[in-house]
């Protein structure tokens, strides 16, 4: 004779209530999160697009205002970043900036620090404003390896990139912002990473550059949960 486990009938009701149970509750909980995915997301979005709007009108009120003051520079629309030619700064293969540097600087620097930082909705989306020092992929004589010719580029790339960060602090902009930029100014060395290619060759004399750049926060679904 076969012996086998038989389940009453008062266990099987009791394991089916189990899983419906957990069954509701699974769903129930992946309905929360969808919610609050939707949620996160919508607030997400609108968050990027009102701070895409701050930037797009800040870069078009510095391009008119760098136009008006007949600055040579070249403006991002987009983000605000503004290439300039070393040309505009240094003399070759020097770190310091030329007498000419230094004024094309005292007419720059006010009005990008003045205009960025007027932007209160803006500032506070801004992580960093960043100086970047870019060199081109010639040759320094006397190194013979590609490893030291991007460590020498990187120093003067760097070098450079401090110059005018140093030098910001020296002109005329709106001193109430000086704290804030004192927090938010980052620089960076490129070497020759970035180079600017024109029909799929390098520019030299345009990848030579120093770029302010704004760096801004990014968002995340954390954030949108307020964690």
């Amino acid at each position: 004779m076969a012996i086998g486990n038989k389940k009453g009938k008062g266990e099987e009701g009791a394991n089916n209530i189990f899983w419906t149970t957990m069954s509701d509750l699974l769903l129930g909980l992946a309905i929360i999160f969808m919610t609050l995915f939707v949620l996160a997301m919508t607030g997400f979005s609108q968050t990027s697009v009102h701070q895409k709007q701050q930037q797009l009108q800040a870069s078009k009120e510095l391009t008119e205002k760098l136009k008006q003051e007949d600055i040579d520079a070249q403006v991002n629309e987009m983000t605000g970043d503004i290439k300039i030619s070393d040309l505009e700064l240094f003399e070759v293969n020097n770190w310091n900036l030329s007498p000419k540097g230094k004024a094309y600087l005292d007419k720059l620097v006010p009005i990008y620090v003045n205009t960025i930082f007027s932007k209160s909705e803006l500032i506070d989306q801004i992580e960093n404003i960043v100086i970047q020092g870019h060199t081109d992929s010639q040759s320094f004589s006397g190194l013979a390896t590609k490893d030291e010719q991007f460590a020498k580029n990187m120093e003067l790339s760097l070098k450079r990139a401090n110059s005018v960060a140093e030098y910001i602090f020296k002109t005329n902009f709106d001193k109430k912002y000086s704290a804030d930029l004192r927090q938010k100014l980052v620089v960076e060395g490129k070497s020759f990473n970035e180079p600017i290619m024109v029909d799929g060759k390098e520019d030299f004399a345009k990848s030579r550059r120093v770029e302010m750049k704004l760096k801004v926060k990014k968002w995340d679904i954390l954030q949108a949960f307020g964690f």
